[in-house]
């Protein structure tokens, strides 16, 4: 299956991971550039009792401003926000961060799909989401979200995944735009603003090959 996007009108990034996220997100934020126009946001499910060495590891490592989410702080461009250890995390009308402790979604907190939900609400068809590697469905109802809303959604090719039951469950879920290996997703959110990152005024089709989504991940 051949992908294609003609512009890049997407105001922010939402990423879902869980198992062998680690691996995941070293591979995929190296590649966006210092000045990545629009913010990333990350639920990682870890522990209750996680610190920031996670957030200190991946930004020693990347161009971009790694660093937890903040209440109330506002989501801005060039950064990639990561969702504290225990609280969920979600994007109000005006683009801040609400962090809660409510009851756990899918015996996750922070939830992916409180986060996907959320940011759905507020950006529209200006979200693209991502499911990477994890051990659950935490993701799929809300990239179900993103969807209905007119987002743009990627899934991390299960063959590449180093735990596929999520990226596998999205896959069920939702009509999925992009089904792409590990390696290729960093890239691909770099290609996507390459003409806003060089302040061209004309964004150039550019084309994706993906994986045709096998039939045992589709009811």
């Amino acid at each position: 299956m051949t992908g294609q996007v003609k512009r890049a009108p997407y105001e922010a990034v939402v990423i879902g991971v869980s198992a062998g996220g680690m691996n995941a997100l070293r591979t995929i934020l190296p590649h966006l550039p210092e000045k990545f126009p629009v913010p990333v946001v990350v639920v990682q499910h870890r522990g209750a009792e996680s610190d920031d060495f996670f957030a200190q590891y991946l930004a020693q490592r990347c161009a971009v401003q790694v660093k937890e989410a903040e209440e109330k702080e506002a989501a801005a461009p060039g950064t990639v926000y990561l969702a504290p250890a225990n609280y969920h995390l979600l994007l109000e009308d005006d683009r801040t961060f609400s962090l809660t402790l409510e009851s756990r979604v899918r015996f996750a907190r922070p939830s992916i799909d409180v986060l996907f939900e959320s940011a759905a609400d507020v950006y529209g068809a200006g979200l693209i989401g991502i499911v990477l590697t994890g051990a659950n469905d935490d993701g799929s109802r809300g990239l179900v979200a993103i969807k209905k809303r007119g987002g743009l959604a990627v899934v991390q090719d299960p063959a590449t995944a180093e735990v596929d039951t999520m990226p596998k469950a999205a896959l069920q879920a939702a009509e999925v735009d992009f089904v792409l290996p590990l390696a290729a997703i960093g890239p691909f959110l770099a290609n996507l603003y390459q003409a806003e990152l060089s302040s061209s005024p004309d964004f150039m089709p550019f084309r994706v090959q993906t994986k045709l989504i096998p039939s045992e991940y589709k009811e």
